[in-house]
């Protein structure tokens, strides 16, 4: 069996798009095929197409709702946790992960020693160049300070095996960061190039700030170079500091103390006080993250699923 795992927010518009371009792929390949759709606390009619879409395939289709919107990270885990077939994809609703390479992929991953075919993009056309610098610094940071390598431009959209899937359920942090735990879990792992492509129908959610907060999450769960680059400033400034302190007393004591020099002084005391609340700020989110992992929340709460429909009739 392939389970299809579809994060779904506000997607109403794009899912009858979806069942139709998966369909004439599931007509052409051997496994049968399960949809497995994570309504992620949708504002718009998402659940009820969702519904529907199970009264028309009750043997095909399942959903879980959630009570709120718990984000896109807890619905891939909700989803790979709902999936039963013995290969997994995850899928985005709005078709920007083309379900035509699933043949490819699955035929790759039963043809050879492998347990993950990802994809990626081939290049950021479409995309705006803000958003496109930022990304590929994201990924140049977090590859070069952290210990689990990322590839630029790698999507969720992957097919895996049961076994790597039961590996990524066996990750149960609140914190998560889904492209980080798929590198981090290991496995023989072979990536497709695609050329981009629009949403079908729809808005995204992820505007520039939500996109920018999601990095600061990968870097800070994936790696402590933060907190040692935060350690590596503060010893260079109390150098710093020293070197100064020394130039000003042998100053002072060859040619007098002069009193000028208080903008000098305002100025490295604003510019030391800046890089002490720094300081403060990446450790306080670091400790921010522990504090949400000692409370032990559950990763999300599912309000409804399709047997709650089986059980009204």
């Amino acid at each position: 069996m392939l389970s299809i795992v579809v994060p779904c927010f506000n997607e109403q518009e794009s899912l009858p798009y979806f069942v139709k371009e998966v369909e004439k792929v599931a007509s052409i390949i051997t496994h049968s095929v399960e949809y497995v759709f994570v309504n992620d606390g949708s504002q718009d009619d998402t659940l009820q197409s969702l519904r529907q879409l199970y009264k028309n395939m009750p043997d095909r289709v399942r959903y879980v709702s959630f009570s709120k919107n718990f984000g896109k990270e807890s619905a891939l885990y909700a989803g790979l946790h709902a999936s039963r077939g013995d290969l997994v994809t995850v899928m985005d609703a709005d078709l920007q992960d083309p379900p035509d390479l699933l043949p490819q992929m699955i035929e790759r991953i039963e043809t050879s020693d492998i347990d993950c075919v990802g994809t990626r993009r081939q290049d950021r056309e479409g995309e705006p160049v803000v958003r496109s610098f930022f990304a590929r610094l994201f990924y140049k940071l977090v590859n070069k300070f952290g210990d689990t390598e990322m590839i630029d431009g790698a999507r969720d959209f992957r097919l895996m095996t049961r076994q790597m899937v039961d590996a990524i359920l066996s990750m149960t942090e609140y914190n998560r960061f889904s492209k980080g735990i798929f590198s981090w879990v290991g496995f023989n792992t072979e990536y497709i190039s695609y050329e981009n492509r629009e949403r079908v129908a729809g808005t995204t959610s992820w505007s520039f700030w939500s996109l920018f907060k999601y990095s600061i999450d990968g870097i800070v769960n994936f790696s402590d170079a933060p907190l040692t680059l935060a350690a590596l400033l503060g010893g260079l400034s109390c150098i710093a500091a020293v070197i100064a302190l020394i130039f000003i007393v042998i100053r002072a004591l060859l040619f007098g103390d002069p009193t000028t020099g208080w903008p000098s002084l305002a100025s490295i005391v604003l510019f030391m006080g800046g890089l002490q609340l720094l300081f403060l700020g990446v450790i306080g989110k670091y400790i921010g993250k522990i504090f949400l992992e000692t409370k032990k929340r559950p990763i999300y709460i599912v309000k409804e699923t399709e047997k709650d429909i089986k059980k009204e009739r």
